[in-house]
């Protein structure tokens, strides 16, 4: 039966192509319109915020950043095609260069990703005296913003904070046909929490081209005449698009841990990449952990780190784990070892302990904090914006016997990350307001020579990403680390790489080729 009906559906769309271009043609020019209307409200959008600048002051107490972090609001429209109508205040914080104003160079404005990160820390690099940013913060003012829905940016939800980190949760790897259903019902209800919570108008604001035009008005906001950038994981992918969108308002900028940009892999196939990414990232990690065994005792293999893995998984799945911890909390916790080297160390003491008889440690690790309700409504809202700008911004599959095939196939040999992945996107298949076409990432007039760092077995953002921005970018130059897989490069310590960085930065120099950087430091225990 769903065969027949599949086969039907893709007979009237090839028919339906050929009969109506006529059709297909309108609707190309209602979406140019359409973006020409968004680009001339985002001109607009800027040039008020020109005028108006930032009022900034000492942040709020509660925010988090003492003096002399100082913070401001800049007012950017809900939709760019109507930039008269409904304004959103979007938080935004900065410190100024830490070198004489003959150093000065600019703004330097931060995206750590997500989608539904905040930039706000990004000031206190400066106040911890974080020595890799020393040279860069004496000519830049560090500046950092909650983009649209983010925050203190008009924030938006999809579920009650306190049910979003109720545990345990439902084993990401089902079953049966029951727990795929379940899943099915939850990511539908998921799905339409965030229509009702958020509210369709601006949901269907909530995509990159528009945390793009707000990127800009920011920039104006700033009384920058051009913009300074530096983009980690999905940041790149703003990143991308902003140099496509604003090709001539871009002075420097760099991308770290790329998104790949090309349509077709934007969102739905991308998340699929991750998961063999992460399963190869994974196996790095226990391979580690199988060479640090008279640290950790949990086997001289990797097999049998895995097998340690699976027996932990499986106890958590018959009876969780101090009552909370079952496999969706071992995933959530876990999964910070392939994503950053910062955490091989923690995590596999965690993991060590546990065999050794400590339950506690797993449980004060791996457990949601039920008490902490300005960390539930963060977290909520961090998987709400993902949702959100995800789900609106490409098309994905609606078709359940799609994903299902997809995800069965994939979870064969990439089981680590694979169908926690797919329900964590799931709720796209169903999702309640119109979805975009993504922006073609490319060359235009004026782009200046973009930096791109990536190292090769980044589980997060897979190496591809990176060389596809680069042949979409002419003139850029791609720094790899290569051997290494920490999600976000420029952070560490890596003299090879960030001695580049300062270099691009301070004077807008790059290598007349690619650079390829031997590994930073792996973890000790």
């Amino acid at each position: 039966m769903l065969g027949s009906a599949g086969a039907l559906v893709t007979a009237t769309l090839i028919a339906g192509a050929v009969a109506a271009p006529s059709a297909n043609a309108s609707a190309a020019s209602g979406a140019r319109h359409g973006q020409d209307r968004e680009a001339r409200g985002a001109a607009i959008a800027a040039a008020r915020a020109a005028k108006a600048g930032i009022d900034w002051q000492d942040c709020p107490a509660d925010w988090g950043f003492a003096k002399p972090i100082q913070c401001g609001w800049v007012s950017v429209p809900l939709d760019y095609a109507k930039p008269y109508g409904k304004q959103i205040k979007l938080a935004v914080d900065r410190i100024g260069n830490t070198g004489t104003a003959a150093e000065r160079q600019g703004a330097l404005v931060y995206n750590p990703g997500g989608p539904g990160g905040s930039g706000m820390r990004f000031p206190t690099r400066v106040t911890n005296k974080n020595p890799i940013w020393a040279n860069v913060a004496k000519a830049y003012d560090f500046v950092g913003f909650d983009p649209r829905g983010v925050g203190h940016s008009a924030p938006i939800s999809c579920q009650d904070p306190q049910e979003f980190v109720k545990a345990p949760k439902m084993d990401p790897v089902p079953d049966s046909e029951a727990d795929k259903l379940a899943q099915r019902k939850l990511a539908y209800e998921y799905a339409q929490g965030c229509a009702e919570r958020t509210g369709k108008a601006m949901l269907q604001q909530m995509t990159t081209p528009n945390t793009v035009r707000d990127l800009d008005v920011i920039r104006a906001a700033l009384g920058e005449k051009k913009l300074n950038y530096l983009g980690v994981s999905y940041g790149t992918y703003i990143g991308a698009v902003y140099g496509t969108m604003f090709p001539g308002h871009l002075r420097r900028m760099i991308v770290d841990s790329v998104v790949n940009p090309s349509k077709s892999k934007i969102w739905y196939q991308a998340n699929l990449d991750q998961d063999v990414a992460f399963e190869g990232r994974w196996k790095d990690w226990e391979d580690w952990v199988a060479a640090n065994d008279a640290a950790f005792h949990l086997g001289t293999t990797r097999a049998a780190v895995q097998a340690k893995w699976l027996e932990l998984r499986a106890t958590a799945k018959k009876d969780p784990i101090g009552g909370v911890v079952g496999p969706a909390e071992l995933i959530g916790f876990f999964q910070s070892a392939p994503y950053y080297d910062s955490s091989w160390v923690p995590v596999a003491t965690v993991f060590s302990k546990y065999f050794a008889g400590d339950t506690q440690a797993l449980v004060d690790a791996a457990a949601p904090d039920l008490s902490d309700t300005a960390g539930n409504i963060t977290a909520e809202n961090g998987n709400a914006v993902y949702t959100a700008v995800e789900c609106t911004d490409a098309k994905w599959p609606t078709s359940w016997k799609k994903w299902d095939k997809d995800n069965t196939e994939l979870n064969k040999d990439y089981p680590f990350m694979t169908w926690a992945n797919a329900w964590l996107n799931l709720p796209c298949a169903t999702w309640p307001v119109k979805q975009q076409t993504p922006v073609d990432v490319a060359t235009h007039k004026g782009l200046p020579q973009v930096m791109i760092v990536q190292s090769t077995r980044d589980a997060a953002t897979p190496y591809d990403g990176a060389v596809e921005l680069h042949k979409r970018f002419k003139g850029s130059r791609l720094i790899t680390e290569k051997d290494a897989g920490s999600h976000g490069v420029t952070g560490l310590v890596n003299p090879c790489i960030n001695q580049k960085v300062d270099d691009y930065l301070l004077s807008g120099k790059l290598d007349a080729a690619d650079v390829t950087c031997t590994p930073h430091a792996t973890p000790k225990p």
